[in-house]
Order: structure tokens, then sequence, then C-alpha cells
């Protein structure tokens, strides 16, 4: 009786052991499984990231490398196919570029990288209300990172299509975002001398001159300004590094045929 007892005790006992190794070797693959989703994950994340920046750089062969490896991971990729679309512009193909700019939106909804790039694409073709629409869906996503950049989009686009209120509110509302944006600062710069808000022009001059380097733009506003403010020390520095820093630039020319006398 008793080696009976001890028989039954073993066979429980190896039993649960054996129940013990199989959880444990479910848990070992579920585990070894979610690791390699998860390395997936980053390898395709890191090859899309590589070929944006060689995008970035104009360097087609190693973009096309690294779009190459994120499709093996992730055919459907919305973000490698985003990159793709940008390729595509800088090879010069605008028809192929549309089409994967449009996939990459179906493909994940909501996807507001995507939106203000076929934005910009789209701006770039003078199809100035098609552009409009992308950049505002992209302002509109409170939680999008490039929200103040994607206002300043917005803002120059309706520039274009006349929207002047349009264009104040959207460069206003990037300003206070970020008060670090160089390009918000300029364009309310340009529209409130237009407007003739000298003050406020003045301001927003200003402001861009100290976050950024001086453009032919920045410095011709500048010109315009000081002379209305009658500071001619001030109009002569712009005018001297507009004259030295870019002699061939569009705004030097246009200074010569309208403001030298």
């Amino acid at each position: 009786m008793t080696f009976i007892k001890l028989s039954t005790t073993v066979a429980k006992y190896v039993l649960a052991l054996l129940m013990v190794s199989s959880l444990l070797a479910c848990v070992s693959e579920t585990v070894s499984t979610t690791k390699r989703q998860v390395d997936k994950q980053k390898a395709l994340e890191l090859h899309v990231k590589l070929a944006q920046g060689y995008v970035s750089k104009g360097n087609r062969e190693s973009a096309r490398l690294h779009l190459g490896k994120a499709f093996d991971i992730n055919k459907r990729s919305p973000e490698a196919t985003l990159v793709l679309a940008q390729l595509y512009e800088l090879e010069g193909e605008p028809a192929l570029a549309e089409e994967t700019f449009k996939k990459a939106i179906r493909l994940k909804k909501d996807f507001t990288e995507a939106h203000n790039s076929y934005g910009i694409s789209l701006f770039n073709a003078k199809r100035y209300e098609e552009a409009l629409s992308q950049f505002e869906r992209a302002a509109a996503d409170l939680g999008y990172d490039g929200r103040a950049e994607a206002l300043v989009n917005v803002g120059r686009t309706a520039v274009q299509l006349g929207k002047k209120q349009r264009a104040h509110a959207a460069f206003e509302h990037a300003t206070v975002l970020n008060r670090d944006l160089p390009p918000a600062f300029i364009e309310l710069a340009d529209l409130n001398f237009q407007e003739q808000n000298y003050a406020e022009a003045k301001q927003n001059l200003d402001r861009f001159m100290a976050l950024t380097s001086a453009t032919p733009r920045a410095l011709l506003i500048g010109i315009r300004l000081e002379r209305i403010f009658g500071n001619k020390d001030k109009e002569a520095s712009y005018l001297l590094m507009l004259k030295n820093k870019f002699p061939y630039s569009r705004e030097y020319l246009e200074y010569k045929d309208t403001l030298a006398h």
C-alpha cells in the first residue's frame, strides 16, 4: 500500500512538472514572438528614418536601399510609403509621387505628416486650393509635433489665394505654439508691412532677426521699414548687408529698381 501511494504521489508530481514545463514553453514562445515583433518594428522604424534622412540629403540610392529593407519587413508600411512618395518627387516623378502620397494617406487613418507633406507637394505645383485643404487637416491635429509649421504652411498658401485674414490668423497661431519659429515671424512682418501696420512689422522683423540669419527678404523689409521710421543709419546698415551678402538676389534688384535714388 505504501508503494502504491508513493507511485501516485510521484505521478502527480511528474504531471505537475509536465504542466509547468508546458506552460513555461508557451510563455517562452510568446515572449520570443513578442520580442521578434518588437525587433522587426524597431528595424522598420530605423530603415524608414534612414531613408527619410537620405531623401532630405538628395541621396536617392541609399534612400531606395533602406526603403527596400523597410518594405521587406512590412509591404504596407504607411511611413515607408510616405518616404517613397517623397523619393519619387525628388526623382522628378510627380504623377507617381501623388499616387503614392494618396496611398500613404489611405494606409493610415489621420496620417497628419502625410497630409502636410502632400500639401507641400501640391503647393510646389501651384495647386493652392488642394494644398490648403491638406495643410488645414494637418494643422487641425492638436497632437501633431509639427503643428506650428503646418500653420505656417496654411498661412503661406492662404496668401497665395488672397485670403490674407486667414493667413494672418494662421501665422499668429503658429507664433503662439512656437515662439522660436522664424518663418512665422517673417511672414507676419511682411503682412504687417502690407497692411501699413509698421510698428508690428518692426517687432516681428526684429524677432525674426534675433532667431536666425538675415535673409534678402528680411533685409528688404528692414530697409523699407527703417526708411519709413526715418532711421537712416539702420537703413544703410541693412542695405550694406543686402548688397554685400546677396548682390544677385531678386530683393537687391528690386531695391535698385524701386527704392534707390
